[in-house]
Parts: structure tokens; sequence; C-alpha cells
């Protein structure tokens, strides 16, 4: 599969259709799809053996769809020091993990507790083959089990290690009032302290 046929795949038009479908932008991927993203960075190499055990745990999703994407890290980056940009996840680690785990049918807290639960699970799963101390995490996932604001240290140092908290010294100089905001978002200092 091609990747612009992936990108039709994971929008659920035909992968051999037409190309044109993907500039129509009133239509949205999904209207009753959900989903959850998780990530991890791998420092030493999963075994083989690892591998297949984690691949044949996908057999256990029904009616939902489980995504674990491996981006390469390393070369230029590794060179590139952690206190250069935000972004720290640089020497040390040879590839980041995305855990997506879709699902289009079942409304309600049950069926979504349900793909949840195994996406969880299958993060915990994973707990000895990532990184640890802190267990790093991409930011633009939103992995609101890894914390909220208010315990702003338990998910800052997963996504920015060591430049937390400088990310939040800036904050607090353009954004004191903390006006623009999510759960995650990082905090000033007055809020955080």
């Amino acid at each position: 599969m091609s990747w612009i046929q992936s990108i039709l795949y994971s929008a659920d038009f035909p992968i051999n259709g037409s190309l044109e479908v993907l500039r129509n932008r009133s239509i949205t991927i999904s209207k009753t799809g959900r989903f959850k993203a998780k990530s991890d960075y791998v420092q030493t190499p999963i075994p083989e053996a690892e591998l297949e055990k984690i691949l044949e745990r996908f057999s256990e999703v029904e009616d939902g769809a489980i995504s674990f994407e491996i981006m390469p890290h390393g070369g230029k980056m590794s060179r590139i020091p952690e206190s250069s940009v935000p972004y720290p996840h640089r020497a040390g680690n040879i590839y980041k993990i995305q855990y997506y785990m879709y699902w289009y049918n079942g409304d309600g807290v049950e069926a979504a507790d349900g793909y949840l639960n195994w996406l969880r699970g299958l993060y915990e799963y994973m707990t000895p083959y990532v990184s640890k101390n802190p267990r790093e995490a991409y930011a633009n996932y939103r992995d609101l089990d890894i914390g909220r604001n208010g315990r702003a240290r338990s998910w800052g140092s997963s996504y920015y290690k060591n430049n937390f908290d400088r990310l939040v010294r800036v904050k607090t100089a353009v954004d004191p009032a903390n006006f623009f905001r999510n759960e995650q978002s990082i905090p000033p200092l007055s809020s955080w302290r």
C-alpha cells in the first residue's frame, strides 16, 4: 500500500479510488469514529520475539482498529542538544511508537471503556521496553492518562523532559493569566506552584 493509499484507507475511502475525494474539505474522516492516541520512546531494541507477542495482542481487538506506528530517530536528531528546542526526544532514542485505537461503533461509556482499557493494557505491557524516568511521550497527543493541569510535573517531564521548567518560565512571561490553555497546556508559575 502506498502512502497516499494509506491516507484513503484511514479516511474510510476505497484505496484504489480517486484522490479527488481528498480535496473536499467538507468531508470529515468519520462522523461517528472515536480514537485514543498514546506514545512511547524506545531506547534499546525490542527483541523480535516480543514484537511478535505485541502483534498477537492486536487480534484481541474486535470491531476496532489499532495502529502501531514506529518512527525512527537517531542520525542528525541525536546531534541536536535536547535543550535547543522544546522537543527534547533526541539522543538515546532509536524510535518513537505511536499507538492509536480507533472505533466506529458502540456509543456510550461502556463501549469506549472497552477500547480504552485495551489500549491502556497495551501501554502497560510495553513498560519494560520503553524509556524510563521519565517515561517519555509526544506532546501533541494530549494523553490525559498521564496527567492534567494541577499536576503539570507528571506530564510535563514526559513531554518536555528538562525543558519543562524553562517552558513554564516562558509561559509565565508571555501569558501570566493563563488565557491560552487546555488540559495539558504549560502553566504559568502562578498556577503551578
